[in-house]
């Protein structure tokens, strides 16, 4: 029997990205942002307010990076969610994370968090969604696997848990995609 909750923000699993851009001086800052994901084949979407300084910045600069939170870094990773880089000039040092700028785009890669999607803002609709280009992803070597790409076990990814207010890791590999349901035809 099925229990009803109503309407609720509650799909699985709702990746945290650390959303990274320059503001007018040059300077980084990044915001936590759950809400998001793939739009096209080399498109990313992301919903974001307007009041953020992040938001503005990636307005500026007409780029912006997203990196996947892991697990090594939850208490980073929340603190850039629930501190404002409009009151905290200094978000991205509090947070001890360092950056270096994007090879691809004008938007800043953040050391500590080992894989980044970096992006070129393609638009930023009124109703907050902001899409983006994706130009490069790039991934330290600490978590690609034999075969030289990125593994996921390595990554140590966190989705957020809206119900719960939670961050919990990705689980372990249970099937494969694109040959497991061939077996059914």
């Amino acid at each position: 029997m099925r229990k009803n909750f109503g309407a609720m923000t509650s799909v699985y699993p709702m990746p945290v990205f650390i959303v990274a851009a320059y503001d007018e001086n040059g300077k980084p800052n990044c915001m936590n942002a759950a809400w998001g994901g793939i739009y096209e084949e080399k498109q990313i979407m992301l919903c974001l307010s307007h009041s953020h300084k992040t938001t503005k910045n990636i307005k500026l600069s007409g780029a912006f990076t997203v990196s996947i939170a892991d697990a090594k870094h939850v208490v980073e990773a929340d603190y850039v969610g629930v501190s404002s880089g409009n009151n905290e000039p200094d978000k991205i040092a509090k947070a001890g994370f360092t950056t270096v700028k994007s090879e691809f785009v004008n938007a800043p890669v953040i050391n500590e968090l080992p894989m980044t999607v970096e992006c070129k803002l393609i638009k930023f609709n009124e109703d907050g969604i902001c899409i983006g280009e994706i130009v490069n992803v790039s991934a330290d070597e600490s978590v690609l696997g034999e075969d030289g790409k990125i593994d996921l076990s390595k990554l140590g990814a966190i989705t957020f848990d809206p119900v719960h207010h939670s961050y919990i890791t990705l689980g372990e590999k249970v099937g494969n995609a694109f040959a497991d349901g061939k077996t059914l035809k």
